[in-house]
């Protein structure tokens, strides 16, 4: 399909505090290309992350309108938006929320489960993602038995169990370490250069610079839109490879 994969225009979207009204995203206009890897950055409190709510159809704009993959979600249910997450959008969050009592391989398998692929395929597919991300000897082991980049490889492996389009990824190095997290982001590179769309919050520039694309929120607004000057790129390595 062509056009942009994302498209907002005069997106809002406030919300009912103190008695008042805060408003959050402010009047925002983005395209983003298919294949394009982008930085949200900002401070906090600036929109960035209720932006990426939008963008994953977790919350619905109090105004405005989103086009994904040539939908228009305005007025789609909470079912079908329900159904547009589940097939198109994989998510990755800062505090990875794994399930403590299940695998590896069960965690990687859960979104399948909801959109009701059989059984045996969903383990051939969670399987060969965990083998991805080059923990394939970790499988039978639970989080808990796990470091934090390992957990985190296992959230990027569990958000692309669906095969998604677009992956949102919310702060996703908030905590590792610096080197672990620079593995991670070698691992979205790697996922990037193979055609996954990559949305990324963050408020560290050192991760923004794995990015090709920089757009700055502040007050709930686009202030800023432009390429990440001297990108980190990762060559041919071992993180490429898991990816």
């Amino acid at each position: 399909m062509t056009g942009p994969l994302v498209e907002t225009a005069g997106l809002c979207k406030s919300y009912r505090a103190g008695g008042g009204e805060v408003a959050a995203v402010r009047d925002v206009s983005l395209e983003i290309a298919r294949g394009e890897f982008v930085a949200i950055m900002g401070p906090s409190g600036s929109g960035k992350s209720t932006f990426m709510n939008l963008l994953g159809c977790l919350d619905r704009p109090s105004a405005g309108r989103y086009r994904l993959d040539g939908l228009d979600l305005q007025h789609f249910s909470a079912d079908a938006l329900a159904a547009v997450r589940s097939r198109k959008i994989g998510f990755v969050f800062q505090m990875f929320n794994l399930l403590p009592q299940a695998s590896v391989l069960g965690n990687v398998e859960l979104p399948m489960v909801y959109s009701g692929t059989p059984r045996r395929e969903r383990h051939a597919r969670a399987a060969a993602l965990v083998e991805r991300v080059g923990l394939s000897h970790r499988i039978r082991h639970r989080p808990t038995q796990l470091s934090g980049g390992e957990q985190q490889r296992i959230a990027i492996a569990r958000a692309l169990a669906n095969d998604p389009i677009l992956l949102l990824a919310d702060e996703p190095t908030g905590m590792l370490d610096s080197a672990t997290a620079a593995e991670v982001m070698a691992i979205f590179q790697g996922l990037n250069r193979q055609g996954i769309t990559i949305v990324l919050v963050t408020h560290e520039p050192e991760v923004a610079r794995f990015a090709r694309r920089a757009v700055f929120f502040r007050d709930g607004r686009v202030v800023d839109d432009h390429p990440v000057d001297r990108p980190v790129v990762v060559r041919a390595s071992s993180a490429e490879a898991a990816a």
